[in-house]
């Protein structure tokens, strides 16, 4: 019974150093919101910073630009 307890008790404190180290990292960077644009095309949506412009318009990709005209 003792040998059970002093598992127990190993356990709980190996959870809680777990616990404690995992509230000490530095939180993770989260990426800024981006717009989302809808190509002219095809109707994928995406962020404005992946798409291809070409005036006021957006695209997925330069083939589906270059197909538009």
């Amino acid at each position: 019974m003792s040998r059970l307890l002093f598992l127990f008790a190993i356990a709980a404190v190996i959870y809680l150093l777990f616990k404690s180290a995992r509230k000490n990292l530095p939180p993770q960077a989260v990426k800024p919101a981006e717009d989302m644009v809808r190509c002219a095309h095809c109707g994928v949506h995406l962020p404005a910073g992946e798409s291809v412009s070409a005036g006021d318009l957006h695209f997925c990709c330069a083939a589906h630009r270059d197909a538009q005209g």
